[in-house]
C-alpha cells in the first residue's frame, strides 16, 4: 500500500547515493547488513499501512480531551504503541546494552520519516525514545533500569518538558524549582506549557524529563537541572503532577498538547539527572534529536501531500493543452499535462526528495561520528553534524510547507475540503517550523554559532563535501554547467559569509544575526542544491554504466530532470538574498525613533 511515501526513493537514496550498508563496516554497526535494514523498514511500513495510515482523519477529528482530570486520546494510539513496543521498534537506534537494535541513525531516522508520512497525529514513540535514550546517556544504573526498558516496550509514555508561561523559547528564565528531599528525591512545585503527549490514556505511566532550578541555583541556563517527575511512583500513587489545560491546535490533534502544573499539593517528586546544574547541557542532546526529527517529520507531511496530489493530478481530467484550447470537440486532459500544474508538482518533488536527501546526509554524519574509532574522521563528522543539524530542522519545515501549499493547490477547491487530506496535512505541518526552537532560532544559531565554530572548521569540512560533488559532476559532459552553477553559489555564500563576519567580530551581534533567517534561506537552498547534484551524479552513472530500460531509466532520468528544476527555478534565489544580506540598510533593529507598526 504505502500511499505516503516512496520506496523506490528510498531505496535509491539509502542504498545508491548514501551506500548506508557500507557503515556496517564500522564494528558498532558490524551486526547489521541490508536486509536486516529491509525488515525493519517493511515492519515500520506495516504498521503505517495497517495501524496509522487507515486513521489518519479519526484521529483529526476526534480530539484528545481534559475531563476531571483525565485525558483521552483516539484507541489506536494505544493499538500503534504496542505494536511498537511488540516489535522492538521503538529503541531500534539505542545500543544493545539499553535494549535496542543499534541500527544506525541513517536507518532509523528513515523510520520516523515513514510513520510521520503514515499519520503525523501520532507523534509518540519519537518523544518516548528521546527522552528514554537521555536517561540511558547520563542517569543512574537504578534509574536506567527503573524506565528505560517499560518506556522502549511502549508501556510508558516519554516527554520532554522544557517551556513555560513566562519563559516560551528563552529557556534561561525557566522557574520551576527543585527541592532536596531526604530521601534523595527532589520535589517539584511549577509550570509547563505546550508538552506534547504530557498525558493520556493508552499507556501506564508518563515520564517527564523535565527542566527545573534546585534552591540556590545560579541564575540563567548555568542553573539548570534535569529530572525524571513520573506521573505515577513506583509504588502506583500519584506524583503531583495535574493536567491543568489541553491546548486545541490548529493542526496535529491526534497528540495532545498539554499544560501541565506540578505541585500543588507540595507532592510532585522527581529525582535528578546526572549532575547538577547540567541539564541544558544533557537536555541538547533530545532537543538536537528532535530537530531532526521534526525535520523529517516536515518531509514526511510534504511527502504525503505529494503522493495525494501526484495521484490527482493523473487522474483529474479538466481542459486541454494551452495550444489547443479552441478545440472543443477533443477530450479533456489530465492536469499533470498542464504546464504550471506540473511546476508545482516538480517543487513539490524537489522540496521532498532534496529535504529528505540533506535529512539523510545529517544522520550519516551522526553515525561516523558516533562509530567511527579515528579521531580525526570523527571530529570532522561531528563538526559537520553540529553545522547541518539547524538546516536539516528549518529547510525541510519551511519549505515542506510550501510543497503541502503547492500540493493544496494542485487540487484546487478539492483542496480546500475535507473530502482530501491535503487540507489536514497543510494544518499539520504548520507547527513544525516553530517545533524545537522556531526558524529564527536555528538560523541564528547557524549563522551566531555553527559558523564561527572551531574557527570555521564545520564550514571548512562542508565545503570540501561539496567540493567533491562537483569535482565528480563535472566528469559528465550534461551535468558540467550544473557543478559550474554549483561552484558560483559556494562562492556567493563565502562571499556573503565574510561580508556579515565583521559585525560579529565588533561585537555587533544584533547586526550580524539581524537576517540570519534570510541567511538560513540562503544556506538551505545552496545545500539542497549540493543535494540534487549529488543525486544527479548518481542516475547520470548508473545510466552510463549500467543501462537501464523502462521504468528504472524513467527514474533515473526523473532524478536528473528534477535536479535541472531545482537549479533553474530554486537557486536563482539566492541572488535576491544575496543582495539584501550585504545591504547596509538597517530596518529592523529598534532603536530611540521606533517606527509605527
Amino acid at each position: 500500500m504505502a500511499q505516503y511515501y516512496s520506496r523506490r526513493n528510498l531505496n535509491f537514496l539509502l542504498y545508491e547515493v548514501f551506500n548506508a550498508t557500507e557503515l556496517t563496516h564500522y564494528p558498532y554497526y558490524s551486526a547489521h547488513d541490508r536486509e536486516t535494514f529491509d525488515m525493519t523498514i517493511d515492519a515500520v511500513t506495516q504498521i503505517g499501512d495497517n495501524i496509522m495510515f487507515p486513521h489518519f482523519r479519526d484521529l483529526d477529528r476526534n480530539q484528545p480531551e481534559l475531563k476531571n482530570g483525565k485525558v483521552t486520546v483516539h484507541p489506536k494510539v494505544g493499538e500503534y504503541l504496542k505494536a511498537m513496543g511488540d516489535a522492538g521498534l521503538i529503541g531500534t537506534g539505542f545500543s544493545f546494552e539499553d535494549g535496542g537494535q543499534q541500527l544506525p541513525e541513517i536507518v532509523n531516522s528513515i523510520l520516523g520519516f515513514i510513520l510521520m508520512a503514515a499519520n503525523n497525529g501520532m507523534m509518540y514513540t519519537g518523544l518516548t525514545s528521546g527522552a528514554a535514550r537521555l536517561i540511558a546517556s547520563f542517569a543512574s544504573e537504578e534509574l536506567k533500569q527503573t524506565y528505560v526498558e517499560k518506556m522502549l516496550g511502549g508501556k510508558w509514555q516519554g516527554t520532554m518538558a522544557l517551556t513555560e508561561p513566562q519563559a516560551g523559547s528563552s529557556l534561561s528564565d525557566i522557574t520551576t524549582s527543585a527541592t532536596p528531599q531526604a530521601d534523595g528525591s527532589y520535589q517539584i512545585k511549577g509550570q509547563k506549557v505546550f508538552i506534547s503527549a504530557g498525558d493520556h490514556d493508552q499507556c501506564e505511566n508518563i515520564i517527564h524529563l523535565m527542566l527545573a532550578r534546585i534552591d540556590g541555583a545560579p541564575k540563567g541556563t548555568k542553573g539548570i537541572s534535569l529530572f525524571v517527575v513520573p506521573k505515577y511512583r513506583l509504588d502506583g500513587t500519584e506524583n503531583d503532577v495535574t493536567s491543568t489545560g489541553i491546548y486545541h491546535k490548529l493542526g496535529q490533534r491526534g497528540v495532545p498538547a498539554m499544560h501541565l502544573t506540578m505541585g500543588d499539593r507540595d507532592d510532585c517528586h522527581g529525582w535528578l539527572v546526572g549532575e547538577p546544574h547540567r541539564g541544558l547541557n544533557y537536555m541538547f542532546q533530545m532537543m538536537n534529536e528532535a530537530r531532526i526529527g521534526v525535520g523529517m517529520t516536515g518531509v514526511a507531511i510534504a511527502s504525503a501531500a505529494y503522493c495525494a496530489s501526484l495521484q490527482y493530478a493523473k487522474e483529474r481530467p479538466q481542459s486541454r493543452r494551452l495550444n489547443q484550447k479552441s478545440a472543443l470537440d477533443s477530450p479533456q486532459i489530465p492536469i499533470i499535462q498542464h504546464p504550471d500544474v506540473k511546476r508545482m508538482l516538480l517543487l513539490q518533488k524537489a522540496i521532498v526528495e532534496g529535504s529528505l536527501s540533506l535529512l539523510m546526509e545529517t544522520a550519516r554524519c551522526a553515525d561516523i561520528a558516533h562509530a567511527s574509532e579515528d579521531p580525526e574522521e570523527k571530529e570532522k563528522y561531528h563538526l559537520m553534524l553540529e553545522l547541518l543539524t539547524p538546516v536539516a530542522k528549518t529547510y525541510p519545515t519551511e519549505m515542506g510547507l510550501v510543497a503541502v501549499s503547492n500540493g493544496l493547490q494542485v487540487l484546487g477547491g478539492y483542496g480546500f475540503t475535507e473530502d482530501f487530506p491535503l487540507e489536514q496535512l497543510y494544518r499539520d505541518i504548520r507547527i513544525t517550523p516553530i517545533y524545537e526552537g522556531t526558524t529564527g532560532i536555528q538560523s541564528q544559531d547557524l549563522l551566531g554559532r555553527k559558523m564561527t565554530m572551531k574557527g570555521g572548521k564545520p564550514a571548512q569540512y562542508l565545503f570540501g563535501e561539496v567540493a567533491k560533488t562537483i569535482a565528480e559532476a563535472e566528469t559528465y559532459d550534461n551535468l558540467k554547467p550544473y557543478a559550474q552553477k554549483l561552484k558560483a553559489e559556494l562562492g556567493r555564500l563565502q562571499e556573503v559569509t565574510m561580508a556579515l563576519m565583521p559585525y560579529a567580530m565588533q561585537g555587533d551581534i544584533e547586526r550580524f544575526l539581524m537576517d540570519a533567517t534570510l541567511y538560513m534561506e540562503m544556506f538551505g537552498i545552496s545545500t539542497v542544491a549540493w543535494q540534487w547534484l549529488k543525486q544527479a551524479v548518481v542516475a547520470q552513472r548508473t545510466i552510463v554504466t549500467q543501462n537501464p530500460d523502462g521504468e528504472e531509466l524513467a527514474f533515473y532520468e526523473g532524478k536528473i530532470h528534477t535536479m535541472k528544476f531545482f537549479f533553474h527555478y530554486e537557486v536563482p534565489k539566492t541572488l535576491g538574498l544575496a543582495v539584501r544580506l550585504k545591504d547596509n540598510e538597517i530596518l529592523t533593529i529598534a532603536t530611540e525613533k521606533e517606527v509605527v507598526l
